[in-house]
């Protein structure tokens, strides 16, 4: 899947139409303090299994996330959820 690196588009901010750069959103790193996290970890100690049954199959093709910065305020936003892509490229116009 082909997008272009800057596309016009609604912004929420400004409350009117824009000039955006595209962004892919990479994922963030799990905060330790967090009780499920601290949970999990702690299944992980010692002599066990994994905590939870490996997956009869993984999905073939990772979410992608986009985000959306505004020109003219410089704020950033997200339309929806990720979307599924085999390949996906950011094309300059």
């Amino acid at each position: 899947m082909n997008l272009p690196q800057q596309m016009k588009t609604y912004c929420k901010f400004c409350k009117k139409h824009t000039m955006h750069t595209v962004e892919v959103v990479k994922k963030r790193q799990r905060r330790t303090l967090a009780q499920g996290q601290r949970r999990y970890l702690r299944k992980l100690e010692g002599y066990t299994g994994f905590p939870r049954p490996k997956p009869d199959h993984e999905k073939s093709t990772k979410k992608i996330d986009l985000r959306y910065k505004c020109s003219i305020c410089g704020k950033k936003h997200v339309k929806g959820e990720g979307f599924r892509a085999k390949k996906f490229q950011l094309k300059k116009v």
